[in-house]
């Protein structure tokens, strides 16, 4: 009787461990960004709200819900502050996926694409 408990309190404490989420305060990364617009407006995200093109959000792969980020076109020095609201990018090396709202900030609209810098903001 005990081994299955004690199997299943360490199964408990490892799973509870594993977290994907990363700590945003002092996240600091350089990559390519992209956009989504139209084509998902109004679709669910992985938080659970409705993607707003119109909205400063963005997708990540590992930052927590809501967490608020400054990211940076470095070739043109523009920057914005949106929420993670979703999970991507599911493109091989695009480090973030924004709305476009938020790239229109940037300046990226006709590329597509940007190199950038995200850095976390503390609360």
């Amino acid at each position: 009787m005990w081994r299955p408990l004690s199997a299943l309190a360490l199964f408990t404490l490892i799973a509870g461990c594993a977290s994907h989420d990363i700590d945003p305060r002092g996240y600091d990364e350089s990559g390519m960004a992209s956009y989504y617009g139209s084509r998902h407006h109004g679709k669910r995200t992985a938080s659970g709200e409705p993607f707003n093109q119109r909205a400063l959000t963005a997708a990540h792969r590992s930052l927590p819900f809501g967490t608020q980020v400054r990211v940076t076109n470095l070739s043109n020095n523009r920057s914005v502050v949106v929420r993670v609201n979703d999970r991507g990018p599911h493109t091989r090396g695009r480090l973030i996926d924004l709305s476009r709202a938020a790239a229109e900030q940037l300046g990226m609209i006709r590329s597509g694409t940007a190199r950038v810098r995200v850095q976390g903001l503390s609360d």
